[in-house]
């Protein structure tokens, strides 16, 4: 995918694969198997309604943990800084708190987010909508650290490695991955401590994680304790296989990268309980969302009401960061009663438009249609 600074529009066809290792897919309509229930067991979602918060809590931002969750010794923890630079680091917690720090308001999202909405359905974690989090992420800026290490001049990449192992496509390892040294010396980049201004919560990559503002969360790896320059691209399971845009299993395919424009809508009224169908009563209702892109900040938001035969253009709020989701609203009329169908979608500053429908592919990655959301609307006084 193009940096997002280039200005360039993305690919017709922008969608991620993934590993020739993941099995099978499943359609739609067919039940989740187990393996999909121990994963969505341990990786919670943004209920949509949260999509209120212009900062996530850290209680309600989704998480995706590949293996388990590492407990770290803040005293005995440090990061390790090798690799083609001049001088060897090896920094504490208090070496990196005397380093300048900086805050960003960041929105990530899982490249997975969409996936269980695909037929046939990759089988991995079965994201919906709800991989998605917007928190202000203080830390030190990595090309600070990597500054102080010095680069070497041969170096190409940078790999950044976590604490947390575990098996997959038949190889154990740690979590690892990689970003071109381009990238890796934005200065947004963050080795971040804080999240929401507290000390990381475990399940967030205490005591040290990387967030790379614009990318998908594969990226931003947690339990950070070994960063790596390197004079050749980093050949990682996580880089090789996994995270890759692929149809057929045999295809090398093309990395994951950069978030594609989305926008959510916070759904209006109540829900059913089992199907979360929404209800509401017949009069004039606000709706609202967020909108955010990798390639760039939100330009325009479109809402329907007829599950997208025609669309209108909403009201932008503010962005207050780059890299952070940007709200926004839309009056509807609902003055039919029975079924509806929202819609919204997102352009950004690039020209990227969120697809009616996503092109498949075999991960499920990065499947950015547009948000529907089934809406009963009843005469006044009915029950709901």
């Amino acid at each position: 995918m193009p940096d997002c600074d280039s200005g360039h529009r993305i690919a017709a066809d922008p969608m991620e694969g993934t590993s020739p290792a993941e099995p099978p897919g499943l359609e739609t309509s067919e039940q989740f198997t187990p393996a999909e229930l121990r994963l969505a067991t341990r990786n919670h979602g943004l209920p949509l309604e949260a999509l209120e918060y212009d900062l996530t809590p850290a209680g309600l931002h989704y998480l995706l943990i590949h293996y388990d969750i590492p407990a770290v010794d803040a005293a005995a923890w440090r990061l390790e800084v090798g690799g083609r630079v001049d001088t060897e680091l090896s920094l504490t917690l208090s070496d990196l708190f005397a380093l300048a720090a900086r805050t960003e308001a960041v929105t990530l999202e899982c490249a997975g987010n969409g996936r269980a909405q695909l037929s046939p359905r990759p089988i991995s974690q079965p994201w919906l909508l709800e991989a998605v989090g917007t928190a202000e992420w203080t830390g030190v800026p990595l090309r600070t650290v990597l500054e102080q290490a010095g680069i070497g001049g041969k170096a190409v990449e940078v790999s950044f490695r976590g604490l947390d192992r575990g098996v997959e496509g038949g190889e154990e390892q740690a979590y690892e991955r990689s970003l071109p040294l381009a990238d890796a010396l934005r200065d947004e980049v963050l080795l971040a401590y804080e999240m929401n201004g507290e000390s990381l919560p475990p399940q967030h990559g205490f005591p040290l994680r990387l967030v790379v503002p614009g990318w998908y969360g594969m990226t931003s790896v947690k339990w950070l304790d070994r960063i790596t320059v390197l004079d050749r691209p980093f050949t990682g399971y996580q880089q090789r296989q996994s995270y890759r845009v692929r149809q057929r299993p045999e295809d090398e395919g093309e990395p994951v990268s950069r978030m594609l424009p989305r926008s959510l809508m916070i759904p209006p009224g109540i829900p059913d309980f089992a199907t979360r169908e929404r209800r509401i009563a017949m009069g004039t209702w606000r709706m609202r969302g967020r909108a955010w892109s990798g390639f760039g900040a939100i330009a325009r938001v479109e809402a329907s009401a007829d599950g997208g035969e025609s669309w209108s253009d909403a009201e932008l709020g503010p962005q207050p960061s780059r890299w952070a989701w940007r709200a926004w609203e839309w009056e509807w009329d609902a003055e039919r009663p029975g079924v509806h169908e929202l819609c919204c979608r997102a352009t950004d500053e690039a020209g990227n438009v969120q697809p009616v429908t996503a092109p498949w592919n075999l991960g499920g990655y990065a499947n950015n249609e547009v948000h529907r959301v089934p809406v009963v609307v009843h005469e006044p006084g009915d029950s709901a």
